[in-house]
């Protein structure tokens, strides 16, 4: 299965084992254009950004930037980290690579210096127009900046370079930090970012955002604030963040059955046993600190009973501050024996955080550790910690999860917007024997008409929506082989958004003549049925149907689909005038079809309650 639109922000219970054994790599695509040079241009803008960039000519004759490869897993969670931090466009999605032909990037341009036209280069969101890829041009001094001029000495005890190079003028230190190496450069924001000072990418570009980053620690050491460090304050700075990695050990994890990357001081802390909703650090020689990370599925309301059962806890005192809003919360305890820290979140149907626990005596000690974990915390994947990963007592259940379980539908499967106001065609089968209908999982629906002859059914949304995109249906039947891309909740509620899976229309009507039905060539999973799929240039043919029950079983990869004209006729019957696509329609771009089919797609679920 061709999969373009894994996102993974994830949605509790995907089996990332399935994917990984239909796709082995994946990419994160950010662009496509249509010409080989705007493509490079591109490609050395991002290049400085990032250092997985890759370029390929698409099937189409278009040519993609990608992120990666990764292991699908981890391009999910690429995909969400770019995205929230708006490094990446906002319609960036994952691909598989079986679109990929000739490789264009890195080719003889990567290893040029990357481009520092601000209008090629991609914006820093947290500098606004200001870029912090733009890197500075040092002036030429004329100062002398090798290594043996620097006069480096090294601290056989620390472990660490001293530079016991007198203070330096800004002209000075300018001329003194051209002589560092990309990864020099790379690691002194790290330390930046390590102290609070610095939020943005890890590329080695010094621009505003790093400039800024740096008259800030300059302000707080006490120094003279200009923005560009010398030899000195640089080596105070690297030295002092690589006493603070030595004497904690920090490392960062991602913890799979969690879903969470978190940097942990495993000098400190060492794992333990997993309690859902924990993931239990517990001291490690006698050090009297505790992490606890939490991973549950849920949404605002598990998100309140966790943060109503964590105040009941001992570890957390009652006296501290408390901040809770519908999205996040944070819990500080303090008493004479015991300090603590929460903080949790939902988001796509997970809730994730963490929680610490010292001792009142290693207050300093947490100034430094803290911070490193506030600034590290990630949820990663599309998955959370399963309430049945560890056998529990019924008692102990009961108290540690109260407010935590949620209800999941009896089933869920695809459908797609016919009309601005938010109908939806889906199959009869997806919305048979449910007290309760929902799209996209809060959207209360009700059954408009219901097909069972035909398998098709029209859900009202219980108040108007919005939809991305509306189906146009196809005016003429496609010629066999034609290809064809449907976008479809493949894993049912699992994901929180469709995944695009890509096929060929191989006939007309269905096994025995049928002339309302039309067979594919797609493989297809059951959460796809209700799915529309689009021919090249958008248009919907047809809604994928479920697989027929009985004693028969189809070969792999026979869909049966029912057409866009007997779909257009029961639309038309409700009242809602169904939109029929231009014959002339030209094939859409890559980037509008695969937006075409996730605006249109929804997760219709049935609720058994």
């Amino acid at each position: 299965m061709r999969v373009w639109g894994l996102l993974v922000a994830l949605v509790a219970g995907l089996g990332l084992a399935g994917i990984a054994a239909a796709q082995e790599q994946a990419w994160v695509q950010i662009e496509a254009q249509p010409t080989l040079a705007k493509a490079e241009e591109r490609a050395r803008a991002y290049d400085g950004l990032f250092p997985d960039v890759e370029g390929f000519k698409l099937r189409s004759g278009w040519y993609a930037l990608v992120l990666g490869p990764y292991d699908p897993a981890q391009a999910a969670g690429k995909l969400v980290t770019l995205k929230g931090e708006n490094l990446i466009p906002s319609d960036s999605f994952i691909v598989d690579g079986s679109l990929h032909r000739e490789q264009f990037w890195p080719g003889a341009g990567a290893a040029a210096e990357t481009a520092t036209d601000p209008a090629l280069e991609p914006v820093d969101p947290a500098l606004g127009a200001a870029t912090d890829t733009a890197a500075d041009t040092p002036p030429d001094t004329g100062a002398d900046t090798s290594p043996e001029a620097l006069a480096e000495a090294t601290d056989p005890e620390a472990g660490v370079e001293a530079i016991v190079e007198p203070e330096e003028t800004p002209k000075e230190a300018r001329a003194s930090e051209a002589a560092l190496s990309r990864d020099e450069r790379m690691d002194l924001q790290r330390a930046l970012a390590w102290y609070g000072f610095y939020a943005s990418a890890i590329d080695g570009a010094y621009g505003p955002g790093t400039r800024n980053s740096m008259a800030a620690w300059q302000e707080a050491a006490g120094y003279e604030a200009t923005g560009t460090l010398t030899t000195r304050q640089r080596a105070t700075l690297i030295g002092n963040y690589q006493a603070d990695q030595a004497e904690f050990g920090f490392q960062t994890l991602t913890e799979p059955e969690a879903g969470i990357e978190i940097t942990l001081p495993l000098s400190l802390v060492q794992f333990d046993r997993y309690e859902p909703p924990f993931v239990h650090f517990t001291e490690k020689d006698g050090s009297g600190l505790q992490v606890m990370l939490i991973s549950e599925p849920g949404g605002a309301q598990a998100l309140s009973g966790l943060y109503d059962i964590l105040q009941t806890l001992e570890v957390m005192p009652a006296a501290g501050a408390r901040e809770k809003s519908d999205k996040s919360f944070t819990l500080s305890g303090q008493s004479a024996s015991i300090e603590s820290y929460a903080f949790a979140e939902t988001k796509d149907g997970m809730v994730k955080g963490y929680m610490v626990v010292w001792k009142p005596q290693d207050a300093e000690r947490m100034t430094r550790i803290l911070p490193a974990l506030k600034a590290s915390f990630r949820a990663v994947g599309a998955k959370a910690l399963d309430p049945g990963l560890v056998p529990m007592e019924d008692a102990a259940r009961a108290g540690l999860l109260a407010g935590l379980e949620v209800r999941r539908p009896a089933l869920s499967r695809s459908g797609f917007f016919v009309d601005a106001s938010g109908l939806v065609a889906t199959t009869a089968e997806a919305v048979a024997s449910c007290t309760r209908i929902t799209l996209d999982h809060d959207t209360e629906a009700t059954v408009t008409l219901s097909d069972p002859t035909l398998g098709l059914a029209l859900l009202t949304p219980s108040a108007p929506m919005a939809p991305p995109a509306v189906a146009s249906f196809a005016a003429d039947t496609p010629r066999p082989g034609t290809e064809l891309a449907a976008a479809g909740y493949s894993y049912e509620d699992r994901l929180p958004a469709p995944a695009v899976t890509f096929g060929t229309y191989e006939e007309a009507r269905g096994l025995n003549g049928e002339t309302d039905l039309a067979r594919l060539s797609l493989p297809a999973l059951p959460g796809d049925a209700g799915a529309a799929a689009l021919d090249p240039s958008g248009a919907v043919v047809g809604m994928l149907l479920p697989a027929p029950k009985g004693d028969r079983v189809l070969p792999p990869g026979v869909v049966m689909a029912l057409s866009s004209a007997a779909i257009m006729a029961k639309v038309d019957a409700a009242g809602h005038p169904a939109t029929a696509a231009s014959a002339a329609t030209a094939p859409a771009t890559p980037d509008a079809l695969y937006r075409a089919a996730m605006g249109m797609t929804v997760l219709v679920s049935c609720w058994q309650d």
